[in-house]
């Protein structure tokens, strides 16, 4: 889907207090930015934030922090945050190519990936969040007990995305083709394109693993 660009979003993301600036120098430090020792969890390609902002509010006990590439996405979330002023959220714009050079190992408890870009030409591949080049490197940066939930209406993905699993030696905790429709769905935290495609009637898997 083509993003529409945001006229100032990048000199809005670069000033503002809730976007944290020179990440790479946060590494092993984040526990400081947020003054507490709570547990840290990250969203991958967070959108407009609505899931991290939910999470969140939900959850004032752990520490978010939303990752976007996108300025002209980010800047939306940025303006929810400036109205909600969570106090345990942050956000940072970067690729999550860099994932390592931000977090060290350990750092971080917990990862969400939702509606991640599905790259759909093989030679892509390794683009893609849940490719086994991808879950190797949230190895070297997740805790002991640290694990993914990985959603998306894009069920070549999904099956590509358990195979990894497998390629990468992690462990399935649990899956489905139809999240809305299992077991699982309790306590669901649906995000901007989770409600759009399944009021479009798109079935929506799920999937729970660790290393």
């Amino acid at each position: 889907m083509r993003l529409r660009n945001v006229k100032g979003s990048r000199e809005t993301i670069a000033v503002n207090e809730f976007v944290v600036h020179d990440e790479e120098t946060a590494k092993g430090h984040w526990h400081e930015i947020f003054g507490n020792n709570q547990p840290i969890h990250i969203e991958i390609g967070m959108g407009k934030g609505q899931f991290i902002m939910e999470l969140a509010d939900q959850n004032p006990d752990i520490n978010y922090i939303g990752i976007e590439k996108f300025s002209s996405v980010l800047v939306r979330a940025i303006e929810k945050q400036e109205i909600r002023q969570l106090p345990n959220l942050k956000f940072i714009r970067m690729d999550a190519e860099y994932i390592e050079n931000v977090f060290q190992q350990g750092e971080v408890d917990y990862i969400y990936l939702n509606f991640s870009d599905p790259w759909p030409k093989d030679r892509h591949a390794k683009r893609r969040l849940t490719s086994h080049q991808f879950l190797n490197r949230y190895v070297n940066i997740l805790s002991d007990k640290g694990g993914v939930t990985f959603k998306t209406d894009n069920k070549a993905l999904f099956d590509f995305s358990l195979a990894e699993l497998e390629v990468a030696k992690w462990q399935l905790i649990n899956a489905t083709h139809d999240l809305h429709h299992s077991e699982y769905n309790e306590g669901n935290i649906m995000t901007e394109y989770e409600k759009r495609f399944s009021d479009m009637g798109n079935p929506i898997c799920r999937m729970v693993c660790k290393p």
